[in-house]
């Protein structure tokens, strides 16, 4: 069975954790970033930062993370869901749902009412609901879709 947790919940592996999340998402000179912003996360009572990863039989094989900046113009807008990865045996079998879904239940238990993200996919989140805003552009200048999802979409 598949089990989504909050790496606050399973600090016994954050090393591994964050060595997940940075093989699909860092660079070669970023994971200390990744491994600060992950500790430090879990040192906080607020709701932002938060990190999940999606488990089965104690393996990681997806994750995704709610954020307070997806480091794009819109700074006007939170949480940011951000960070979503299947791993590839496992795509196509509805888990990256599952996973959004989990985000936006989580982002309404921190009592939020939208959820954000920022892609340059077309197609995929709206399957899911997902609404788009418009253009936005990342700290490089480059433009980017986002989307937001609501209560009672």
């Amino acid at each position: 069975m598949i089990q989504v947790i909050s790496l606050q919940d399973r600090m016994d592996r954050i090393e591994e954790i964050v060595q997940f999340f940075w093989d699909q998402w860092g660079t070669a000179t970023n994971f200390k970033f990744y491994q600060d912003c992950m500790q430090h996360a879990c040192m906080t009572e607020s709701s932002l930062p938060r990190f999940y990863v999606a488990m089965l039989d104690g393996k990681f094989i997806g994750s995704y993370a709610l954020l307070r900046s997806e480091l794009n113009s819109r700074q006007d807008l939170e949480p940011w869901f951000g960070c979503l990865y299947i791993s590839p045996e496992f795509r196509g079998q509805g888990l990256g749902e599952l996973l959004q879904n989990h985000a936006f239940e989580q982002a309404q238990l921190a009592g939020y009412d939208h959820m954000y993200l920022c892609t340059d996919l077309e197609g995929y989140y709206e399957q899911n609901r997902w609404e788009y805003l418009g253009e936005g552009y990342m700290f490089n200048g480059e433009a980017t879709r986002i989307y937001q999802k609501s209560k009672g979409m």
